[in-house]
This record gives structure tokens, C-alpha cells and sequence, in this order.
């Protein structure tokens, strides 16, 4: 438990840092490059995601949250991908808005690795979300992890099609 906490703390801290010496408002170093959202902090130093087809902080309300529950990943990864941010930024409001709400954070995997190795690697992805999430302002306390490894595919198959659609994590509520 202590070791948690202070793993979390050495992140808040390094996150800090990093936002502190940039010399421009642009977070994209904090997650993987790839996407064409434009990142920056508001007035009250959150993080704003700039969404070419929606509001600027990637906020369009409940509609919006009720179809963005998922966030992918690349092979044999738990970082998140910069298309991913819209995803985090709406739940993140959400949760924020509704003090009383809780969200489990399923991580999972494909069908490749060992079970323990896909169990670890679900539950890597669950945290870097909850990590993400708490840097964005979420109370821990509405969080929740679980991993389920490779034993729930959301797709069956054994090619990269399907492999692609179980790396994953999915915020429950």
C-alpha cells in the first residue's frame, strides 16, 4: 500500500516537474505521439484536450461519455495513446462533476504471453489509466482496478484484427 502511494507521488511529482520547466503549454510528451489533439493546461491548470470536431476542453457532455468507455493499446504496452486523451478527458469531467460516482478500471490483454504475464500486463494498463486519471483531478477514491488478463475478449480470433480490440482497458461504472 505505502509503496503504491509512493510510486503515485514520485508520478505526481515528476508530472509537476515536467509541466513546471516546459516552455510551452503542450503535454503531448506525456502520453505516446500519433493523434492530432491539441493538448494544453485552461486557466485553472487542468489539462485540455483541443478536439477538432467537438467542444475545446473534449467535453460534449453525457452523450458523449455513454460511447467513450475504452481505451486501446499498442502490443506489449500500458502507455496511453494520444487519441486515447478525449476518452480520459470526458470521464475524468464526469467524475469530477459526480463526487459519488465509481469507475472500475478493467485491464486486459490478448491472448498472447502466459496467463501471469497477461494478468500483470492488464493490470499495468488499469493503473497507467487510474494514474492519468488522478493527474486530471479524479479523486482516488472513485477508482478501482481489476485486471482480467487475457480472459475476456471482447473479440475471438487469433490475428492482429481481433488481438487488436482486447488490449485494452474499460471504465465500468
Amino acid at each position: 500500500m505505502f509503496k503504491n502511494y509512493l510510486i503515485t507521488l514520485i508520478c505526481s511529482l515528476a508530472l509537476v516537474t515536467m509541466t513546471a520547466c516546459s516552455s510551452k503549454n503542450d503535454q503531448s510528451s506525456l502520453v505516446e505521439d500519433g493523434s492530432d489533439a491539441s493538448l494544453g493546461l485552461d486557466s485553472d491548470g487542468a489539462l485540455t484536450v483541443g478536439d477538432p470536431n467537438g467542444s475545446a476542453d473534449g467535453w460534449n457532455g453525457p452523450a458523449e461519455l455513454a460511447d467513450n468507455h475504452t481505451i486501446y493499446f499498442a502490443y506489449n504496452s500500458e502507455n496511453i495513446q494520444d487519441q486515447y486523451l478525449g476518452v480520459m478527458q470526458a470521464n475524468a469531467a464526469y467524475l469530477k462533476k459526480n463526487p459519488e460516482a465509481r469507475v472500475i478500471i478493467e485491464g486486459h490483454t490478448d491472448e498472447r504471453g502466459t496467463p501471469e504475464y497477461n494478468i500483470a500486463l492488464g493490470e499495468r494498463r488499469a493503473r497507467s489509466v487510474a494514474r492519468y486519471m488522478q493527474n486530471l483531478g479524479v479523486d482516488v477514491n472513485q477508482l478501482s482496478i481489476v485486471s482480467y488478463g487475457e480472459e475476456k475478449p471482447a473479440v475471438e480470433g487469433h490475428d492482429e484484427s481481433a488481438w487488436s480490440k482486447n488490449r485494452r482497458a474499460v471504465l465500468n461504472y
